[in-house]
């Protein structure tokens, strides 16, 4: 009997066990059966003007305005006997504009309860069913809450509990970027387009437009794990997380222009990723659209178009913000205020402005408050609001010459519990019991809060003013240039950690991999079809035909992994694909928009094309393709308000052409038959700045004419590598186009130090190249023409499309490039080239 029951104790042991694993984040065990809830949120409070210090969490509006939202929450929370039982704290994460305009505002907060676990669906309810509390709930005849003195007119609450992939325990990284949506831009996931997204982070981008606009968010580019559990991006219709102001969630590669709208001049974009399979992330642009002026079927409209019920009008809440509702108002049944506000009869004489001109509390009578305290102003609340730390009087008269005996006296007269002292939370709002504080046992931080030992010197700023962090050394870690410790893991692991780069300086990678941009990582890793490295250098010159984005296709369906094996002079498909289609790419040479460059000899660039509109003459390059198309820029064939650029029948192209208006033997000129632009140019961003022309007639492939060689969509242009820009437009910013065709010599520029350079606008279907120093650049006229660049055995391959820069030949300006290898597949599908 005693083997029975030692065996069933040992298998409800086991099954607890394997049960406390499966409970996820947000659920973490406290005392074994207890677990931390979090609840995201937002406040619409009514009487609170939004200030640009609001935006600056450091700011001390911010600060002070937050710790009045926490307070009032706390107080909402505590009239409900289930929330009051398990609540631990607020924190304010956020505010905006409210919809009434100028007198409202919005808060986004988190709030954290400690609860039961057979008591998690019943808090969910709880904190789902929150309303804004009416005038009635506010404290009257010793009932309901204790209205403060500086009490926030709260016109609506959402709330609910936290998506918990937002918060898994394995979440290392969390960060906000917040962006001005004044102007139009670009946003995008970290290190894209030449590194992977960090694994276990959660990214948060508040975009804010300007008052009576909208937020306008298009995705471009979305490369993600498949698996929306592990990595995902979500749109929220909030500056918080709510759910049910989602407006999307998008993993995997949608093959779509995405774009998503707010309602008002807010939104927030996150990125959540898990530990395994990182991609190269989104890209997008957002910018802001005017908000439509309001109609309210069915409801009163506000003189600011706010729409509230009917049933607010004259209710004596200015509902409106505006006060618009509570205008020339008959009070039947209520007190009608001297400004025409219509109050409860029993706010009249209660000791509070209920009108806001204080008409209810004039000629008033007042008898002793039997069993009550009586404030100096005659009003009467609770005896237990006395000396409570809250101004329920209204005058302050109920915290005057208190006491607290077994309790923490603040500076104000608060009475706060001895354990709120140096807590590191102002719990006085004076800041009074974090003053003069001693943390025995415990590291004291520079703003005298206090925080366990364990947290000091363990990479995060848990005292809030970084002091913690501060003068470290680091045992057992590895310490930044800036004294922060960070996990030894961490150090050469391609991110940066330390937030100075340090730990990714240096690098050498013992027993690992070491990529091209010195980023470690595991042996394994190399030659497994993925792209840990983040420049693709683990899965070049690999013995593995494992078919993947990196590798090249033969016709026959096998794959290698030598680096740009195409047309190099050595067969390396079993069935000579990587050598076909080889006729390209030549010219009677080995060896500004074209700055700083120089003539070209005759010939020498026997794909270059000039492309002239009629009545306009030359306007855009182009690119032979074969003896039939061309390849060009978009922005080239977009139509103007004077211009239809996109009717074909009145462009001419000149092939072999060295000299404008001079044509000789050599020289053909063809009409355009049709023009296919790609379906996803975007003319603002510039992606897919692509463009195709069939000409109206072939042309006769000779050495004055050839074809480039079209990459494959694996070819690796690496940064550094040397490439050649060619045209007929303007060699100086300003100045009239070249007659004489001009040609450069260029170096491809790392898309990371481009995307810095030019206000983070570079896309990942687009390649960076230039002199930094400035003074060699393509420039006006040049715009479709080819940036080639040269394989081993000198053979020219089509790189990219001139597109756009920032001016011509600027310093720290490159000029940016459609990158060609995107758009193969689609030049195929196409053209069959």
């Amino acid at each position: 009997m005693k083997v029975w029951i030692g065996v069933t104790l040992l298998i409800a042991v086991a099954i607890l066990l394997v049960m406390s694993q499966l409970l996820p984040w947000p659920f973490h065990l406290h005392n074994n059966d207890t677990v931390q809830r979090i609840y995201i949120g937002s406040m619409g409070i009514s009487n609170q003007r939004f200030l640009q210090e609001h935006e600056d969490p450091s700011s001390a509006e911010f600060t002070q305005l937050a710790a009045r939202v926490s307070q009032q929450l706390k107080l909402i929370y505590s009239k409900n006997s289930v929330l009051a039982k398990y609540f631990n704290r607020n924190t304010v994460q956020a505010f905006s504009e409210g919809d009434s305009g100028d007198d409202s505002i919005v808060v986004y907060y988190e709030s954290e309860f400690d609860v039961p676990v057979p008591e998690q669906t019943t808090v969910d309810e709880a904190i789902e069913s929150l309303e804004p509390p009416a005038e009635s709930e506010w404290g009257q005849q010793g009932q309901g809450l204790l209205k403060p003195s500086d009490t926030l007119n709260i016109s609506s609450i959402i709330s609910q509990v936290i998506d918990p992939r937002l918060t898994r325990s394995t979440l290392a990284k969390r960060k906000f970027f917040n962006i001005h949506v004044r102007n139009r831009g670009i946003v995008h996931s970290p290190g894209f387009p030449d590194y992977l997204y960090p694994p276990n982070a959660n990214f948060q981008w508040r975009l804010r437009a300007e008052p009576g606009h909208r937020v306008r968010l298009d995705f471009h580019t979305l490369n993600l794990e498949d698996d929306c559990q592990r990595d995902f991006i979500k749109v929220y219709d909030s500056l918080a997380p709510i759910e049910k102001r989602a407006l999307t969630e998008q993993c995997g590669n949608p093959q779509k222009l995405l774009s998503f709208f707010s309602s008002g001049n807010v939104m927030l974009l996150t990125l959540v990723t898990n530990e395994k399979k990182n991609f190269l992330g989104f890209e997008g642009s957002y910018s802001q659209i005017p908000s439509a002026k309001r109609t309210c079927p069915g409801r009163f409209q506000c003189n600011n178009n706010k729409c509230v019920s009917k049933t607010s009008q004259c209710d004596g809440w200015d509902d409106c913000g505006d006060n618009s509702d509570e205008i020339n108002c008959t009070c039947t049944g209520m007190f009608q205020c001297n400004n025409n506000k219509c109050v409860s009869k029993t706010s009249q004489c209660d000791g509070w402005d209920d009108c806001g001109d204080n008409s209810d509390e004039i000629s008033c009578v007042f008898s002793a408050c039997t069993g009550r305290f009586q404030c100096n102003n005659n009003k009467c609340v609770s005896k237990t609001s006395q000396c409570d730390g809250w101004d329920d009087c209204g005058d302050n008269s109920d915290e005057i010459n208190c006491t607290c005996p077994g309790r923490f006296q603040c500076n104000n007269n608060k009475c706060v519990s001895k354990t709120s002292q140096c807590d590191g939370w102002d719990d006085c709002g004076d800041n009074s019991d974090e003053s003069n504080c001693t943390c025995t046992g415990m590291f004291q931080c520079n703003n005298s809060r206090c925080i366990s030992n364990t947290s000091q010197c363990d990479g995060w700023d848990d005292c809030g003013d970084n002091s913690d962090e501060i003068n470290c050394t680091c045992t057992g870690m590895f310490q930044c240039n800036n004294s922060r410790c960070i996990s030894n893991t961490s150090q050469c692991d391609g991110w940066d950690d330390c937030g100075d780069n340090s730990d990714e300086i240096n690098c050498t990678c013992p027993g690992k991999f070491q990529c091209n941009n010195n980023r470690c990582i595991s042996n394994t890793s190399q030659c497994d079809s993925w792209n840990d490295c983040g420049d693709n250098s683990d899965e070049i010159n690999c013995t593995s035909v494992v078919c993947s984005a990196f590798t090249f296709h033969c016709s026959n369906g096998l794959c290698i992994s030598k680096l740009n094996p195409e047309c190099d002079g050595v067969q390396d498909c079993e069935d000579g694909s990587d050598e076909a289609n080889c006729d390209c790419g030549t010219s009677l040479y080995s060896s500004t928009r074209i700055v700083g460059g120089q003539g070209a000899n005759v010939g020498e660039w026997p794909w270059q094309v000039s492309l002239h509109f009629k009545g306009l003459g030359h306007m855009c390059g182009a690119s032979v393709l074969s003896d039939r198309w061309l390849l060009t820029a978009a922005h080239c064939v977009r139509d103007t308000a004077v211009y239809k650029l996109s009717q074909a029948d009145k462009w001419e192209a000149f092939l072999g052409l060295q000299v404008q208006n001079q044509t000789n033997e050599w020289t053909v000129k063809r009409g355009v038959k049709q023009i296919i632009a790609h379906r996803y140019y975007n003319s603002y961003t510039e992606d897919s700045d692509i463009a195709l022309m069939e000409l109206d007639t072939r042309v006769s492939l000779t050495q004055h004419i050839r074809p480039i060689c079209l990459p494959s969509s694996t070819y690796y242009f690496p940064s550094g590598q040397e490439a050649w820009i060619t045209g007929w437009g303007t060699t100086l910013q300003g100045d009239a186009a070249t007659a004489i065709l001009q040609k450069a010599e260029v170096k491809i520029i790392n898309s990371w130090l481009c995307n810095i350079l030019l206000n983070y606008r570079v896309t990942g279907n687009m390649l960076c190249a230039g002199v930094l120093s400035g003074g060699v650049d393509t420039c006006k006229g040049d715009s479709g023409g080819p940036l080639s660049v040269a394989n081993s055995r000198g053979r020219f391959f089509l790189a990219g499309v001139t597109s756009w820069g920032k001016g011509c030949a600027r310093i720290y300006a490159p000029g940016v490039y459609t990158r060609v290898t995107k758009y193969r597949s689609w030049i195929k599908q196409k053209i069959g080239v």
